[in-house]
């Protein structure tokens, strides 16, 4: 028997779900940096910081301290891209849930609720081509592998099915590995990728009445 359940957004759930959202954003961003450092350009400019820095200084100890401090601000720069992603949300729709999400047609959201606290959160919005898109997926970490985040992935399709939408896209970032085995496991399948940040996106797509594609 589940502990949670799911229901449409209250307005008391306002600042839990601004909250909620802004953790499991923040939460990635060891990841992002980690994935950033697997990047050959970045490896190679920090090759680069390191032999000038020797030539310059005549000293290995300065090279890496340049090194170091060239990690640091590349630190800073991947959680200022998540902390900017984070406030651009919540100073749009999830400044005005009601607005954004449920009195537009076609919209909807959801939070997950398990002893009167508000531990997860889904949205949906028509996406043009007679698709809707999954937005604002978020579980808090405590309650994560009980099964709540396929619970709000089910709601959003059954949602979409019941108005008679052919697909469901959404993206994720590419750090966000368990997001992405999450799809695929309700039948998601990739199908692009773009890169508007040192992050990037992966792009993903659901049909209806098809055989289920994979990431």
């Amino acid at each position: 028997m589940a502990s949670f359940r799911i229901r449409q957004y209250r307005e008391q759930d306002y600042e839990a779900v601004r909250a909620l959202f802004a953790r499991g954003i923040l939460e990635h961003a060891p990841a992002g940096f980690r994935h950033v450092l697997r990047s050959a350009r970045v490896r190679l400019a920090l090759l680069a910081v390191f032999v000038a820095a020797r030539a310059a200084a005549g000293s290995w100890v300065l090279g890496l301290g340049a090194v170091a401090l060239a990690l640091v601000l590349l630190w800073v720069l991947v959680r200022s891209l998540s902390a900017e992603y984070v406030r651009d949300a919540l100073g749009t729709d999830l400044c005005d849930v009601p607005g954004a999400y449920l009195r537009p047609p076609d919209c909807c959201f959801w939070v997950a609720e398990a002893g009167g606290t508000v531990v997860g959160m889904v949205a949906v919005v028509p996406a043009g081509r007679g698709e809707l898109e999954l937005k604002r997926m978020s579980v808090s970490r405590e309650h994560r592998g009980r099964g709540l985040a396929r619970a709000l992935c089910r709601e959003v399709l059954g949602f979409a099915r019941a108005r008679g939408y052919g697909a469901v896209v959404l993206s994720t970032s590419m750090v966000q590995v368990a997001a992405q085995r999450l799809y695929e496991g309700q039948g998601f399948r990739r199908v692009g990728m773009s890169y508007p940040s040192l992050l990037g996106t992966v792009d993903v797509l659901v049909e209806q009445g098809t055989s289920w594609g994979h990431l």
